[in-house]
C-alpha cells in the first residue's frame, strides 16, 4: 500500500500515520520527494483498513501497490536514490567509473594499476581478494591478506575501494576493510549472504545472475533493503544465452528498463559480458548511451600473466584511451564521467 501525503504534511502527522501502521504490526517506508512525502506500508496490507487512512485530512490518496517489491520499487519512493560514499554518488547525474585489476595479487601490483588510475582520476578503486571459480584448482584469490592490501591501497592513495564477498562468514570482517561490498553473480540469490550485507552500513553492489530474470535481480536487491541497508547499486554484468562467441551476452535494453521500475543506480560492467578485451570500449560507450549510472572495468598492469581473468582485463594505456573516450560519451549525453 501507497499513502500519499497532501504537500506539506507536518512531521507531526507523518509521525501518526506511522505510528497507525506500526501498531497493525507492519513496517512504514517513508520517502520524501521534492514534491510529495509517501508513506509505502510494508506486511500484509489487508491489516491496515483503507478508509482509516483515507479519513486523515492530510492523507491525499490510498494507492495499492502493484509491484511485489515493495522498497525496491519507484511506487513507494519515486525519487533517483543517490548511494554516496566518500563523495562519490552513484545515480545522479555523475556517471561512476570503476576500476582495477580482476584479483589482488600482490601490493605491489595492486599499487602500480592504482596509481595509475588515480592520475586519470579514476575515484574508485576495484579488486578481488575472493574469488569464486569453476575450477577448484584455479586461483580463489588472497583472503584476508588481500583485504588488508586493498586497505592499505585506498587509505594510501585516497581512493574509494570495492571488493566482493563471497561467504556470510566473511561479511564482517570484508566490510572492516573496504568501502563498498559486491555481491557476484554467482551469488545473487545467497540469501544468506544477502541478508548479512543488508545488515552492515556500507553500499553494496549487487550483480544480476547468468540466469536470473529482472524480478529475480530485484528481489535479491529487496533482501539487502528489507535488513535495512538502503545503499544497494544495481550491476548488469551479462546473462548466459546459446551465443558461444560471447562469453555472456550483455543485455544493454535492460537498463532503462530496470531504471523505469526502481529507484537504485544501476550501473554496467561490460568486462564479464565480453569476456575479452575487444568489444569492452563498444559495450562501455552504449552502456553511457542507454542510461547507465556507472562502469566497471576491470584493468591490469600485465593481463597476459594475470592469475584470473587474463583476456578481459584491459592494459593501462587501453584502458587511459578509453576513459578519454567515454568522458566524451557522457558528455554528449549532457552527463559527467567521474
Amino acid at each position: 500500500m501507497i499513502i500519499v501525503m497532501k504537500k506539506d504534511v507536518s512531521q507531526k502527522n507523518l509521525d501518526h500515520v506511522v505510528d497507525i501502521i506500526e501498531k497493525k504490526g507492519l513496517q512504514a517506508h517513508v520517502s520524501k520527494g521534492t514534491e510529495k512525502t509517501i508513506v509505502g506500508v510494508i506486511g500484509d496490507e489487508a491489516r491496515l483498513e483503507k478508509e482509516i487512512i483515507l479519513g486523515l485530512d492530510f492523507v491525499e490518496k490510498v494507492m495499492p501497490i502493484q509491484k511485489p517489491y515493495k522498497r525496491v520499487g519507484r511506487e513507494v519512493h519515486p525519487d533517483n536514490t543517490i548511494v554516496k560514499v566518500k563523495g562519490v554518488e552513484f545515480g545522479g547525474n555523475d556517471i561512476v567509473m570503476i576500476a582495477g585489476p580482476c584479483s589482488c595479487e600482490s601490493e605491489e601490483q595492486m599499487f602500480t594499476i592504482a596509481t595509475a588510475l588515480k592520475k586519470m582520476g579514476v575515484k574508485v578503486f576495484r579488486s578481488s581478494a575472493y574469488k569464486p571459480r569453476t575450477s577448484p584448482y584455479a586461483f580463489q584469490g588472497l583472503g584476508v591478506k588481500g583485504l588488508k592490501i586493498i586497505q592499505k591501497v585506498g587509505r594510501e592513495l585516497d581512493l574509494v575501494t570495492e571488493t566482493e564477498v563471497m561467504d556470510p562468514r566473511n561479511v564482517e570482517v570484508v566490510a572492516k576493510h573496504v568501502d563498498m561490498l559486491r555481491v557476484g553473480a554467482r551469488n545473487t540469490q545467497n540469501f544468506d549472504l544477502l541478508k548479512e550485507v543488508g545488515k552492515v552500513d556500507k553500499p553494496v553492489i549487487l550483480k544480476n545472475g547468468v540466469s536470473t530474470t529482472v524480478d529475480e535481480w530485484l528481489f535479491a536487491a529487496e533482501y539487502i533493503m528489507n535488513e535495512g541497508n538502503n545503499n544497494v547499486i544495481l550491476c548488469e554484468r551479462g546473462i548466459r544465452t546459446f551465443e558461444p562467441l560471447t562469453r555472456n551476452t550483455l543485455n544493454l535494453s535492460v537498463i532503462p528498463l530496470v531504471k523505469s521500475l526502481t529507484h537504485l543506480p544501476v550501473i554496467v560492467d561490460p568486462c564479464h559480458a565480453a569476456g575479452k578485451r575487444g568489444p569492452i570500449p563498444a559495450l562501455s560507450k552504449a552502456s553511457i548511451a542507454v542510461g547507465a549510472d556507472g562502469l566497471m572495468i576491470e584493468v591490469h598492469n600485465d593481463p597476459e600473466n594475470a592469475l584470473s581473468d587474463q583476456a578481459q582485463q584491459l592494459r593501462i594505456p587501453e584502458f587511459e584511451k578509453l576513459y578519454a573516450e567515454l568522458k566524451l560519451v557522457a558528455q554528449a549525453v549532457g552527463r559527467k564521467l567521474v
